[in-house]
């Protein structure tokens, strides 16, 4: 499993691309425009990047400039209706890995994302990451979870929940984020769903519900990991 990140303002196609991903084992996070794709890939360390060169505020140009000079050295495959050769060769020289032309097939897309993890040493097969705190163990790549060398079980929301707060490594995660990242574009979520799934992890993973150590409140924003 790998963490991907996909920068694309159309929803319908964030949409799509999020699903099927999700389908092959990975863990998604989508960005609408450029500015928030910055963002979350400096926060979220991902392992491959998706970005769509026609996006608002930073464009995917942009984006891919900025990242490589910051020392972002995650595979990057770039999605646009641009298909002439000139596009490709600068998206190249910015640092990009590969590039697909719309409309596309998915399978394809699949495919190539697939080779580029393999490329980079992530994906399904990769041995992953385990985060560790308290007494608590998240073997990532495995999608499981031990307290004191016991297992616990998470439903797939509360793992996607707890990795994408996680992710952040102690900055806050507001509520829309957390609805937008775990529960996609088109899901009808209420806040209170985020919170009613924050407390089940804290029941879960926390020594004590009533005074937290690693899923913290921040007062009418969200909520805030710390290990």
């Amino acid at each position: 499993m790998a963490r991907i990140l996909v920068v694309e303002d159309n929803a319908d196609l964030a949409y799509g691309l999020q699903n099927n991903l999700e389908i092959e084992g990975h863990t998604v996070v989508v960005a609408e425009d450029g500015i928030d794709g910055l963002e979350a890939a400096r926060t979220r360390a991902p392992d491959l990047i998706i970005l769509d060169l026609m996006i608002p505020g930073v464009d995917g140009y942009g984006v891919l400039r900025t990242l490589r000079a910051e020392g972002v050295n995650a595979p990057v495959l770039i999605l646009t209706a641009k298909g002439e050769e000139t596009d490709k060769v600068l998206g190249f020289r910015l640092g990009a890995d590969d590039y697909v032309t719309k409309p596309f097939g998915l399978m394809e897309l699949i495919a190539r994302v697939e080779a580029l993890l393999r490329r980079g040493g992530a994906g399904r097969n990769g041995a992953g990451d385990a985060v560790c705190f308290g007494e608590v163990r998240v073997d990532v790549a495995a999608r499981r979870v031990e307290r004191a060398g016991e297992a616990v079980t998470l439903t797939p929301k509360e793992f996607d929940l707890l990795l994408a707060l996680v992710g952040r490594d102690g900055a806050v995660a507001r509520r829309h984020e957390l609805m937008k990242e775990v529960w996609g574009h088109r899901a009808a979520v209420a806040s209170r769903t985020v919170d009613t799934h924050v407390a089940e992890l804290r029941r879960k993973l926390e020594p004590g519900t009533e005074t937290p150590r690693h899923i913290l409140t921040v007062h009418k924003v969200g909520y805030r990991f710390q290990r």
